[in-house]
């Protein structure tokens, strides 16, 4: 009798805050599975984005590719752009690229660019790069250096963008984008 072999699915959703990076949660929020109805394959997320964090998150079935991504060895960027309280300057963030002791432990060294400063409202907007996904590392790194996050959002994985997607959209990734992930994890 042969073995059903389910077919590999890869999808990047954009995932709007106040849903769970999950497939299933006891206490009946709306979980990123929900936002993919028509998906007939039985996929879960490539690691998580916090429930407060919008972005890109991807979806599969493929174990492998999966672990691929989120091992912090294979060094995929993922991109974020925050919103923080406080005057976000050079001197300010420059512990995070050269990594900073969180929970005892180091964190790779972070690209950050600051994008915009408002003195008026005491607000900055910044960019930060990193490859590690450790569990709420943004906000955590950047709480580190006095600036606490007012809102998140994850702006690009590898080479893949929100670009054509709005809040709760998804596509499916093509044979290139895959294979583009898989070779900048190596």
């Amino acid at each position: 009798m042969p073995i059903y072999q389910e077919e590999y699915g890869y999808y990047l959703l954009y995932k709007p805050k106040g849903v769970i990076s999950a497939v299933s949660d006891d206490k009946n929020r709306k979980v990123v599975t929900d936002l993919l109805p028509m998906v007939k394959e039985r996929i879960y997320p490539v690691g998580r984005l916090d429930y407060d964090t919008s972005g890109i998150l991807l979806l599969t079935n493929d174990g492998e590719f999966a672990q691929r991504l989120t091992h912090p060895k294979h060094e995929v960027d993922k991109v974020y752009v925050a919103k923080v309280k406080g005057i976000a300057t050079k001197s300010v963030l420059s512990p995070l690229t050269k990594g900073i002791k969180l929970e005892g432990r180091r964190t790779a060294p972070a690209k950050v660019q600051i994008l915009s400063v408002d003195p008026k409202t005491n607000h900055s907007i910044v960019e930060l790069t990193i490859h590690e996904g450790r569990n709420h590392q943004v906000k955590n790194m950047l709480q580190a250096v006095g600036l606490p996050v007012q809102k998140l959002k994850r702006e690009k994985y590898g080479d893949l963008t929100l670009q054509g997607l709005r809040p709760g959209e998804y596509r499916e990734l093509n044979k290139k984008e895959i294979s583009t992930l898989l070779n900048h994890s190596k």
